[in-house]
């Protein structure tokens, strides 16, 4: 764990599920519908009031998948709230790094603002499941439609979220480009998915 610690004494500690095992379940399936088909929305609501600037969604996404064991990248805004690591570090026990490439982890608030997708930890080509996923909240699901194309998309798919890097196009093709290394995306409004995994490719609109 990087950075000071802040004591539970100072801080008001927002709660966590209410049910941790029935809304951690609720959750994880919501994710694996997103996986499963990329680009695709699908809802994930949560009663979570977490501390600003996190989002519902990005909250329980962060209970749900993250524990002792796999380390947490903030970005500049999450960390700047001392809410938000005592919340993590209580409800999913998981250690804050400032290390991006050491994270299984990152969450992201400001995708404006993001580093680059090969900061994060890619994998191997031995294991790929040793990579990084990027937990990135949005304000909305809309905006330039990007054309999906890849596993578990019948044909192809449009998707669209803002606000992204300007260069996000650039990004997820270079991502693509590393596969079967490189990280999986799960975007988040606050209360809503939706799942870029390294295997989605961009194609040009016929």
């Amino acid at each position: 764990m990087t950075g000071g610690t802040v004591s539970l004494a100072t801080v008001a500690l927002a709660p966590g599920f209410a049910d941790p095992v029935f809304d951690a379940q609720r959750a994880f399936r919501s994710v694996m519908a997103a996986m499963a088909r990329p680009g695709r929305i699908e809802p994930l609501a949560s009663e979570l009031a977490p501390p600003a600037p996190m989002t519902p969604a990005l909250a329980a996404l962060a209970l749900t998948l993250a524990d002792q064991d796999t380390p947490l990248w903030l970005d500049a805004a999450l960390m700047a709230s001392p809410e938000v690591a005592e919340f993590l570090r209580f409800h999913a026990g998981a250690p804050i790094i400032a290390d991006p490439a050491a994270a299984a982890f990152a969450l992201v608030s400001d995708p404006r603002a993001m580093p680059l997708l090969d900061a994060f930890a890619q994998g191997s080509d031995a294991y790929p499941d040793r990579s990084a996923t990027l937990l990135v909240q949005v304000e909305r699901f809309s905006g330039a439609s990007l054309m999906l194309a890849g596993p578990g998309i019948a044909g192809t798919a449009t998707f669209a979220a803002s606000p992204l890097p300007d260069d996000f196009v650039e990004r997820l093709k270079a991502n693509r480009a590393a596969f079967p290394r490189g990280v999986d995306l799960v975007l988040c409004t606050a209360n809503e998915i939706a799942a870029l995994p390294r295997s989605v490719r961009l194609v040009e609109a016929a």
